[in-house]
């Protein structure tokens, strides 16, 4: 296991009284400040809790190490989803927060997604921003309707948008209420991500807050 001192982090005391707390993972090469802006668009007023990967490739950070472009070393999946599940709740008592809904993005969002499936009590949901399927074999995660949220994109050269339908069914067998949308972009952020990010946190507040 890990403690908190072991991620370089930020946090954002949160504004707003019931707005769920954000854990953000950023892609490969980003850090710790890379989602704040994005955090405070789709969720105003959330406390924001923002680690940067433990895990150097060419000197950028990502959460996990992989084996080629969309081939992850799954051991390091596994090991570093409980370490940053490890984090989480040592996070969450030092500020007093309730269980994030997880914000990740490309490599951010495949930790994410691991995470829920190896200790889906980290998490009080995801938004899974350009996620590929993080492990072939799975732990039977049991997520009890936990909301999750896919944004995948329709020309995207990294992840196949079949890999995201792949991933979402996996999280909906596990129990997990799951929305899939396949937005006519690439690998990149679009305003449309934003809008439906934001849309979709209002609407599932009540169930994460």
């Amino acid at each position: 296991m890990t403690d908190e001192s072991s991620f370089i982090y930020r946090f954002e005391p949160g504004t707003r009284p019931g707005a769920p707390p954000l854990l953000l993972l950023h892609g490969t090469g980003g850090d710790e400040n890379d989602l704040l802006q994005l955090g405070a668009m789709i969720s105003p007023g959330s406390a924001m809790l923002s680690p940067r990967g433990r895990v150097l490739e060419h000197g950028m950070p990502r959460f996990f190490r992989r084996l080629a472009e969309g081939v992850f070393d799954e051991q390091d999946v596994r090991k570093r989803a409980l370490e940053l599940g490890a984090f989480v709740e040592d996070a969450r008592r030092r500020h007093s927060i309730a269980a994030p809904v997880a914000v990740g993005f490309s490599n951010g969002a495949n930790i994410a997604a691991a995470l829920l499936l190896m200790k889906p009590d980290a998490l009080a949901g995801a938004v899974l921003l350009r996620a590929m399927v993080p492990l072939s074999d799975p732990p039977k995660a049991r997520l009890d309707g936990k909301p999750v949220l896919i944004l995948s994109g329709q020309a995207d050269p990294i992840v196949p948008a079949s890999n995201a339908a792949r991933l979402s069914a996996m999280l909906a067998d596990a129990g997990a209420k799951v929305t899939l949308r396949t937005l006519p972009t690439g690998h990149q952020l679009t305003q449309a991500d934003v809008s439906l990010a934001r849309d979709w946190i209002t609407s599932v507040d009540a169930q994460v807050a």
